[in-house]
């Protein structure tokens, strides 16, 4: 099982879709991640956990919401940056699995990388998901294009040769 962690304000700082949202609403901002990496997950079959740090947000307990199988949403504890907490994860889970971490933050992605751990800046992982996301909507208007259920399709050669001449004798 592949593992993403992902730098929730380091990517919403990054990608040019949610840096507008986010000058309307962090929250509008933070759903709209949640969303598109919730379709990243199911198609790429893996576990995304995208963390928030509450650095400075005054006695604020962390909080951990599992949103669906394949999404988990963290808010660090106070004084606890998204960073930390990232490096703690990945430390406890070892080489067991294939471990992703999405940040542009440049010290972060080496101590990862030392840990074992692949890092993919943020906007590498933009075209990433982007490119899932082109994928996923090929494949809709490929299916709706062949799902098309025509008579013909369905009857016996004969009868829709009788049907035919019928049409055709009024």
């Amino acid at each position: 099982m592949k593992i993403v962690f992902v730098d929730g304000y380091n990517v919403i700082n990054s990608w040019p879709n949610l840096k507008t949202e986010k000058d309307h609403s962090l929250e509008g901002a933070r759903n709209k991640l949640i969303n598109i990496l919730h379709n990243y997950s199911v198609f790429n079959d893996c576990k995304v956990i995208i963390v928030f740090d509450a650095y400075k947000v005054h006695r604020s307990l962390e909080n951990k919401e599992q949103i669906n199988k394949n999404i988990t949403v963290v808010f660090t504890k106070d004084g606890e940056t998204a960073d930390g907490y990232i490096e703690r994860k990945v430390h406890s889970l070892g080489r067991r699995v294939e471990i992703y971490v999405v940040t542009s933050d440049y010290l972060e992605q080496q101590t990862i990388f030392q840990r074992g751990a692949v890092r993919v800046s943020s906007l590498e992982f933009y075209s990433e998901v982007n490119t899932s996301e082109n994928i996923i909507k090929n494949k809709a208007i490929g299916n709706k294009a062949t799902n098309k259920n025509h008579l013909g399709d369905n009857v016996d050669k004969d009868v829709l040769a009788r049907l035919e001449a019928m049409r055709r004798s009024n």
